[in-house]
């Protein structure tokens, strides 16, 4: 499976690399995540409590972050096994900044197998779009927190509204007037 696509962050560049190579942000921001520590240089153990359909169950696995070049680009590599099954998979993203805005292009190709995959391609893409769009609105809120300030609250209606508000945002930009 090929996962592709383009998503605008409020944030700068440089507050969106740190909040993506920092593993406590990242557990927090990655849907179903458990757990997510690092095992070396740039290497991670990790649990991820995710499903698809009627399909559910835990994953353990690795992330390994490669081709790092500060703050615009890296390759993930990600392998992971559990009762529903196994997920591999390869992913780069890249980052440019426009007037404040982080623009981050994704490209990934996934292998899922076992019990997992028996639900069909179609639904096993639109549950990782789903994860997808909930993991980069986590990711926002969580570049937007000034230094000090405590981390942002991710349960799935915070989540949802903040990525109905980007959504809305996105549609009416540049055509919403406000009369004085």
């Amino acid at each position: 499976m090929k996962l592709t696509g383009t998503q605008e962050l409020r944030a700068s560049r440089e507050r969106v690399w740190q909040a993506l190579i920092d593993p406590s942000v990242l557990q927090r921001c990655i849907p179903g995540c458990e757990k997510l520590e690092q095992t070396g240089e740039n290497s991670y153990a990790m649990t991820l409590r995710a499903g698809v359909g009627s399909i559910k169950g835990l994953f353990k696995g690795s992330v390994r972050l490669e081709d790092m070049r500060q703050p615009e680009h890296f390759r993930m590599v990600v392998d992971g096994k559990g009762q529903p099954g196994f997920l591999k998979g390869t992913g780069e993203l890249d980052l440019a900044e426009n007037a404040g805005v982080t623009i981050i292009k994704y490209a990934g190709d996934v292998q899922v197998g076992g019990t997992i995959a028996s639900v069909g391609q179609r639904m096993i893409e639109g549950a990782a779009k789903m994860m997808l769009a909930q993991f980069f609105t986590a990711l926002e809120a969580e570049a937007q927190v000034e230094a000090g300030e405590p981390p942002p609250k991710h349960g799935f209606f915070r989540t949802a509204l903040r990525w109905f508000s980007g959504w809305l945002r996105r549609i009416f930009k540049g055509r919403a007037k406000v009369s004085r």
